[in-house]
């Protein structure tokens, strides 16, 4: 073990030692005995009212509208008393939000979790199809919308069966809406305590569905805060051990600044930028949607400090014209990514442009409330290809198909257990039973633990190819294509063949003006990589690769389009 990992071993321990900040102990949950943060706040209400103590400070900014603290819970506290007294909203009913990132998603959230209901955010991406069916799965007593999801669901609000709240503007005569305005109002009833356990539902999110349909992930109280210390643990450790980083940051006097371009209606933006930046008096700054030039000129304007998303998003970014940590995005102290392991390029992109920062990736799930591993700062650019190291909070398994455990190297199936891990899929005990297994959590995803303690994840089971026998990670090798100058994007999806059961096949988009030709990228891979995995088929597409609105490649509209 390396000194510094040594080092780390010993701020973990003193960070989570008793009476320290972040002091563990064990608790019961179920039939588990499972660590915990004892300081943690045990329900939504504990982790929320606390934060009404920065008053007149900015929360949020969007477009031209400023919203403070003070602004932001005389709004949460009118509609939660009127969701009270007017509405009947009781402990435990579930209330959908399906809006842009915006001001009053942050009010409808807040003002829910405080009455004790179950927040249920929905993808608002979706089309008619997709937002009923997420409406309807979830029966909520309360919907609240903004203008484009009502424009899209018109023909069945009055079936929908809940109050139906518009959230950015006026409703019509006679429509049978609410106005969050009205709601919202000063004068009303005064919000009621509400009494809540740890174990009670506090949310419900769905998954991505980047590879199947979205599934509603529901979490118990107890599993959100714990998930919201554990970032703060994360920031808390990453000081720790980049101490430069961290005072070069200080020196400039600016305000931490997030710029959210990630979905509320998603764990990465709802945990670790709307509650994050909640709790701990930062600064939110949304934007209308995901634009990489635009992203920079809001970046010099707001004075952003820290951006984190897909690794798509940052690589575009990054390429964007003007974009120069130096100048343009001199306020950025870093950036962050989430998921798996980052392609070679992106990672040499950002350790050259934005060296001694706070950088770094995060792995966690929907299922898991964001935990699993992270690190930032100096760890991540010793270890930049790994997702970190493990939450004090979670136990990881690396398992073989028969669910044993595998040696420290060994590469397997990443299993998740803690504090942290969902109550189970809403309405599919089925689903559930097969990925809870014993407490643990089969993510799907496979990785390795080196001997130093970090998680290195190296695909989805769904995307690692069986060519003859030989396993061929798909992250690998488009990890490899976007080595080449001239590709911007990369996808390596299976294509069945009679020969080999599976072969690879890769979609490339090239950078704009770029004239690819599919052998040269087939030159590029042999040149690299082991020739079984070299794709059967380079297929060269002039448009966007397909991602859903947390930048997660869709390879089952990629499958559909060009191998169906």
């Amino acid at each position: 073990m390396s000194i510094t990992t040594m080092a780390v071993t010993g701020m973990v321990e003193r960070l989570t030692q008793p009476g320290a900040p972040f002091e563990t102990v064990e608790v019961r949950v179920g039939a588990q005995r499972l660590r915990a943060y004892r300081k943690a706040p045990a329900t939504l209400p504990e982790l929320i009212d606390p934060a009404r103590v920065h008053g007149p400070k900015e929360y949020m900014a969007y477009q031209a509208e400023r919203w403070s603290f003070d602004r932001f819970f005389a709004a949460v506290d009118a509609l939660a008393g009127r969701m009270q007294a007017e509405g009947g909203i009781q402990p435990g009913d579930r209330v959908a939000i399906a809006m842009r990132n915006r001001p009053e998603w942050a009010v409808a959230f807040a003002a829910s979790a405080l009455v004790g209901a179950v927040p249920a955010p929905i993808n608002s991406f979706g089309q008619r199809e997709e937002l009923r069916d997420a409406i309807s799965d979830v029966q909520p007593r309360v919907l609240f919308l903004d203008a484009d999801r009502c424009k899209r669901l018109q023909d069945d609000l009055a079936g929908l069966g809940c109050h139906v709240v518009l959230a950015d503007a006026e409703p019509a005569a006679g429509s049978g809406l609410l106005s969050l305005r009205a709601l919202t109002a000063p004068g009303g009833p005064a919000r009621r305590p509400v009494n809540l356990k740890p174990d009670d539902p506090a949310l419900l999110l769905f998954t991505s569905g980047a590879s199947s349909k979205p599934k509603g992930v529901l979490s118990s109280q107890r599993a959100v805060c714990q998930a919201l210390v554990n970032i703060d643990f994360i920031g808390a450790l990453s000081g720790m051990t980049s101490p430069e980083s961290v005072a070069q940051l200080m020196a400039r006097g600016l305000a931490p600044a997030t710029l959210s371009a990630v979905p509320l209606f998603h764990v990465s933006g709802l945990h670790a930028q709307l509650l994050t930046n909640l709790r701990n008096g930062r600064r939110l700054v949304f934007m209308h949607r995901w634009e990489p030039s635009q992203a920079l000129q809001m970046i010099r304007d707001e004075l952003i400090t820290q951006f984190n998303g897909a690794p798509a998003m940052v690589m575009q970014l990054l390429s964007t014209p003007g974009f120069d940590p130096a100048g343009s995005a001199k306020t950025l102290g870093g950036v962050g990514f989430g998921g798996a392991g980052l392609p070679q390029r992106l990672i040499d992109e950002v350790l050259g442009r934005f060296p001694d920062s706070m950088s770094g990736i995060g792995f966690g799930l929907t299922e898991t409330n964001g935990v699993g591993a992270a690190i930032s700062g100096r760890l991540f650019a010793g270890k930049p290809r790994s997702s970190g190291l493990k939450s004090p909070i979670v136990e990881l398994r690396i398992t073989d198909p028969a669910g044993e455990a595998l040696p420290a190297g060994a590469a397997g199936e990443i299993w998740i257990r803690g504090v942290t891990v969902m109550q189970g899929y809403w309405h599919q005990p089925e689903a559930t039973a097969h990925a809870l297994q014993g407490g643990w959590f089969r993510t799907g995803d496979i990785g390795y633990v080196d001997d130093e303690g970090f998680l290195f994840v190296v695909d989805r089971i769904k995307d690692v190819i069986n060519r003859s026998g030989e396993k061929i990670a798909a992250a690998e090798v488009e990890s490899c294509l976007l080595q080449h100058p001239q590709v911007a994007e990369a996808a390596v999806i299976a294509r069945a063949d009679d020969t080999h059961g599976e072969v690879p096949v890769a979609v490339v988009v090239p950078q704009p003006g770029a004239a690819l030709q599919p052998n040269e990228m087939l030159v590029h891979v042999a040149a690299r990589l082991a020739s079984y995995k070299v794709p059967a088929e380079v297929i060269v597409r002039r448009e966007a690769l397909p991602r859903n609105p947390a930048g997660k490649l869709l390879k089952a509209e990629l499958k559909r389009l060009y191998l169906v």
